[in-house]
């Protein structure tokens, strides 16, 4: 889960530690991380003052890690990632899912892993036809993925391997947070419906 972007179209605030129905945005993405079953859940934060706070919203069961320098763009979020799952010889693919993203459901995790259990070397969320996320990047792709730059994350890679669409319909919501405004109709979306993921 990379949770260590600037976040500057949002205001000089966390929009991560802001609350959706009661709940911190990143608590309810990593969530949905941990409730697909998929391990070990690894949260990129940034680092100082609001990466510990950050680290601290995300509960339990799951590994923090730190982003130095997350000025440098999402692409050094994916490789702070990587190189923490690097050690582990079990981890045969990284599903990368957004902090900004709270209602990304753990059933397109799933989804998404399971393709990459039967070959593809990267699949992709798919909702109403169209890309989101949570992204899977097999092992044989971490070297290209590491040589990624600024704000190119895995999607970046989809332009030279093949990709796997996953459709992931009804499992959540993919809509991100990026302004003030994307919170207030998700608030809106969620007070007008008796229970969301």
């Amino acid at each position: 889960m990379l949770a260590a972007g600037r976040g500057e179209r949002f205001g000089p605030e966390s929009k991560l530690l802001r609350e959706l129905a009661g709940v911190p945005i990143v608590r309810r993405a990593v969530d949905a991380a941990r409730a697909s079953g998929l391990a070990p859940v690894v949260v990129v934060v940034p680092e100082g003052r609001v990466g510990d706070t950050i680290g601290r919203a995300v509960g339990k069961g799951v590994e923090v890690v730190v982003n130095p320098d997350p000025g440098r763009g999402i692409s050094s979020s994916l490789v702070v990632a990587l190189d923490a799952l690097d050690p582990r010889p079990d981890v045969d693919a990284v599903v990368v899912g957004l902090g900004d993203q709270p209602l990304v459901g753990a059933e397109a995790y799933r989804r998404v892993a399971d393709a990459s259990t039967t070959g593809a070397t990267i699949a992709v969320a798919i909702y109403g036809g169209e890309r989101r996320n949570p992204v899977v990047l097999d092992r044989s792709l971490w070297p290209a993925a590491r040589a990624l730059t600024g704000d190119e994350g895995a999607r970046a890679l989809m332009r030279d391997h093949p990709v796997r669409e996953v459709p992931c319909d009804g499992t959540g919501d993919p809509a991100d947070i990026d302004r003030p405004d994307d919170l207030e109709e998700l608030r809106a979306r969620c007070a007008s419906t008796t229970s969301f993921e």
